[in-house]
Parts: C-alpha cells; structure tokens; sequence
C-alpha cells in the first residue's frame, strides 16, 4: 500500500486509478491506515475495499482455499475503462510487487491501443512498436518494399514503426 500510495503520482499522470481490496475488515483497514501513517507520515491515497467475506476476492481466483480460507495471494488486475480485465499478475504472498513493472505495463497497452500495433519483448515507452500483419497481398509487398528502405523490420510480419505523436502525448510521463 505504501508502495502504490508513492506512485500513485505517476498512476494519476497515465490516467489510471488505484483500488485496493483486502479480506479484512474495515476497521483492521482504518487501524493499519492509521498505523502506516503514525509511523511514516504516508497517507493512503486510494480506497480500499473491505470483501470481508472474501466474496470478491474468490470471483477473482485471489484465494488458494487449498492453502487458505482468508490468506490472499498478491495479485494486480489491470482494467481498461470498459470494465475489461486486460492483465493478471499474480505475486505469491512472499514475493512484492514491482511497481515499474506494472507502470510499464499500463502504459503498453495505452500505446498499443492508441497506435493499433503491439508492443515486443523488453517494450519501453518512446521504443517503436510492432505493426500489425497486413491484410492482403499488396500492403504484404508495401511492407516489404518499406523494410528495404527504411532498415525497420526483418519481413513483413515483423516491422516496426515509431509511436504516433498523439500518442504519446497523451501518455504525459513516457
């Protein structure tokens, strides 16, 4: 919670919102909010949904009930503002979360989206992204006769082009 109360700036700036969710209680949310605050000064930025039944969490395969009726695995869900879970990373209870990894993440599909292409292994923002395959023989040769001028791909279904201007502006932190 500290981590993402931290970089919720950077959140904020690529348009994304943080949500937490615990089987906790509310009060155990109020005490340990309360807690992180009285020993760091730190106030979490977010909500925090209290699924005290662990309702929630089990529609979203957070709890192992073979391991544990309450004990939570540590998992992101990145959600697109159509309500679709576009990526699950999943962190068992003794390994954190990495942050970068996560912004990075949110950022690719945002650039994916806004350039209709996709983004390769390693993918950093500002890097060129992968073009979709062609759609008929013609753009096929297009492509390939692209590759030979501009040295930007290894064949036409492997080329890669620069994110459009528009895009990453609306990305104010790539």
């Amino acid at each position: 919670m500290i981590a993402f109360t931290r970089a919720h700036t950077y959140f904020k700036q690529i348009n994304t919102e943080l949500l937490g969710l615990s089987v906790d209680s509310n009060s155990s949310h109020l005490a340990w909010i309360y807690d992180i605050y009285c020993r760091t000064g730190i106030k979490i930025s977010f909500p925090i949904i209290a699924d005290r039944n662990g309702e929630i969490a089990r529609k979203y395969g957070m709890i192992a009930n073979e391991i544990s009726n309450t004990q939570t695995v540590r998992n992101v869900f990145i959600i697109d503002d159509k309500g679709i879970i576009r990526v699950i990373l999943v962190y068992p209870m003794n390994v954190g979360r990495f942050i970068p990894e996560i912004l990075r993440t949110v950022k690719a599909l945002q650039m994916a989206d806004c350039n209709g292409c996709s983004t390769a292994a390693n993918w950093m923002p500002n890097q060129p992204m992968i073009m979709p395959i062609p759609n008929n023989y013609e753009e096929l040769e297009n492509r390939v006769e692209n590759i030979g001028k501009n040295k930007n791909g290894i064949n036409w279904y492997l080329s890669f082009r620069q994110p459009k201007q528009e895009c990453i502006e609306k990305n104010t932190d790539s």
